[in-house]
């Protein structure tokens, strides 16, 4: 089959005559892939170099089942999801592929009437609200929305992770502010962003500080660097009080934010598999506890997706298949993409 690979650091091919999947064992699933999306990570791994299959949001249909498959799926069913490309622990599998395997807990059915093009853009940023949100800075889920007001500013609101969490902050109840560049001011707005700021005005911080009058609590980064965490920080409320926390979450690991006052959160979607992962010179152990959020994560987003009750990112469907995916990386990876989720189909 084809899939994209690492050769070397920088340098990503497309091979031809990798291997077959084997027939999947215990809950994972095999997926013949029709369409693939681009992620910031991507890039990152490619540059880090380690052999393997690249690729982490696919979507496609069920080509076989393992035997401890329980929740439904059948073969021919048309899914997406993620998948851990770039993994050392397991080179051959990743999403940039004619086929790949991964566990039921993250995959999603499409509903029908929704592309392939349309469903793959939402696997990891799905999957990042869900453990960034919900598991790690614990807001109330969007089936037990808040009662009362409060606020949470969502830093890159334009990003296609940004996005989805002004939404799904939002079904939850929150008074969403959020940032991005004034060109996507109109979008942020569409998506129910209730304020928005400029990512690019090195105010912006002290502004929104001013604006929520010293109130604000909650912060969830999903840029994570240029600034955004110190931006963040200023936002976030001086006023600690026991009780009350200050939490600032992120998808970027770096330096904490004004430690000591504020509780910091990282959330990396390496955890949610619940299976052991080496990627980037790092080994992250199994951890089945984030494998088990997820799944009740997905059930709900499942429901939300079919009742229409959020939309995926804007698209940026690319000509190319296997081939074009490189290019991608290298646009992704020079700030060629703004605003929209690079999409490519590969499989017909």
């Amino acid at each position: 089959m084809k899939a994209v690979k690492i050769i070397s650091p920088g340098e990503a091919k497309v091979i031809t005559d990798v291997p077959n999947p084997p027939r999947p064992s215990s809950d994972n699933i095999l997926v013949k892939i029709f369409a693939i999306a681009l992620n910031p990570h991507d890039w990152k791994e490619l540059d880090y170099g380690e052999p393997s299959t690249l690729g982490l949001d696919l979507a496609g249909i069920v080509e076989d089942l393992g035997p401890d498959v329980t929740n439904g799926f059948k073969k021919g069913d048309r899914v997406f999801g993620i998948t851990h490309g770039g993994n050392k622990l397991r080179p051959h599998n990743g999403a940039f592929s004619e086929y790949a395997t991964t566990r039921e807990g993250v995959l999603i059915p499409i509903p029908e009437g929704k592309s392939f093009e349309e469903a793959v853009s939402g696997g990891i940023g799905l999957l990042t609200v869900g453990q960034g949100m919900y598991q790690e800075m614990a807001l109330s889920w969007p089936n037990a929305p808040l009662k009362e007001k409060q606020q949470i500013l969502i830093w890159g609101g334009s990003s296609a992770t940004g996005a989805l969490g002004i939404q799904f902050a939002k079904l939850s109840g929150y008074e969403v502010i959020t940032t991005c560049s004034t060109n996507n001011f109109d979008y942020v707005k569409s998506l129910g962003a209730d304020h928005v700021f400029d990512s690019r005005s090195p105010s912006t911080g002290n502004d929104i500080r001013v604006f929520t009058n010293n109130q604000l609590r909650l912060a969830w980064d999903t840029i994570g660097e240029h600034g955004s965490p110190e931006s963040c920080g200023a936002a976030l409320t001086s006023e600690v009080s026991e009780g009350k926390p200050i939490r600032y979450g992120t998808i970027v690991g770096g330096n904490p934010v004004r430690e000591g006052e504020v509780i910091n959160t990282l959330s990396t979607g390496y955890t949610v598999v619940g299976e052991d992962v080496e990627a980037m010179g790092r080994k992250i152990p199994a951890m089945p506890k984030h494998y088990d959020f997820i799944k009740e994560w997905f059930v709900l987003v499942e429901q939300l997706y079919r009742d229409g009750k959020f939309k995926m990112h804007r698209l940026d469907v690319r000509q190319g298949g296997f081939e074009g995916i490189v290019k991608g990386l290298q646009d992704l990876k020079a700030g060629k993409v703004s605003g929209a989720k690079v999409v490519y189909r590969v499989g017909s």
